[in-house]
């Protein structure tokens, strides 16, 4: 999955890179150049406010960002929504309803939309399974749109990213089971793994 998000990355244009290592972090990456961290699900509390600490003390613009789920398109979407270069000058409006399970628009002005479900197909860790199902691909007009959800996405481990133009936003549909969440370590000493051991991945980008 990571080395998948950093192709997705990679494939538009962003210089992205992925580990699993945490405790080098620090020392095999350059972070004073960094513009987004991603934190998965499974990254310790205290390894997760420490690499904060430390990043921000000699970089003062980079965003920090809680990945929704382990899904590589996703993770992809989350970072897209937070370095869009162009301001969302299409949209008044972009929101999810959740009582509706429909995504609504509204827009100024013609734009390309497109909106995308995402879902956890199986949680047996290491690796999580996951699909998508893209659910427009169009050219929109002004005015107010909605676009429904079908049932097909479910109510658990669910997402939706929707793009008008160059602007992207992701929404959680449904949150991760309790049981995926307790899984997440803290950290603490003597904690025992909550996940079998992973091969270690660590991807470096010529800069």
């Amino acid at each position: 999955m990571l080395l998948d998000a950093v192709g997705l990355l990679r494939a538009k244009g962003f210089q992205a890179d992925a580990t699993n290592q945490f405790d080098e972090v620090l020392t095999a990456y350059d972070t004073t150049g960094l513009d987004v961290v991603v934190f998965g699900g499974m990254v310790p509390a205290n390894a997760k406010q420490h690499l904060r600490e430390a990043i921000s003390a000699g970089n003062d613009h980079v965003t920090f960002v809680q990945g929704l789920a382990g899904i590589a398109g996703l993770i992809a979407a989350q970072v897209e929504s937070v370095t869009s270069a162009a301001p969302d000058d299409n949209a008044d409006g972009v929101a999810y309803d959740t009582k509706q399970r429909a995504v609504r628009l509204t827009l100024r002005e013609p734009a390309r939309v497109v909106v995308e479900a995402w879902w956890a197909t199986s949680f047996t860790p290491p690796e999580p399974a996951s699909t998508s199902l893209r659910l427009v691909d169009s050219h929109f007009g002004p005015g107010e749109h909605v676009v429904p959800l079908p049932a097909d996405v479910p109510t658990v481990a669910s997402f939706v990213t929707a793009s008008v133009g160059a602007a992207v936003h992701a929404f959680t549909v449904g949150a991760m089971p309790a049981a995926v969440r307790r899984m997440a370590p803290t950290g603490a000493p003597g904690e025992p793994p909550a996940l079998p051991p992973v091969k270690p991945v660590a991807t470096h980008t010529e800069r």
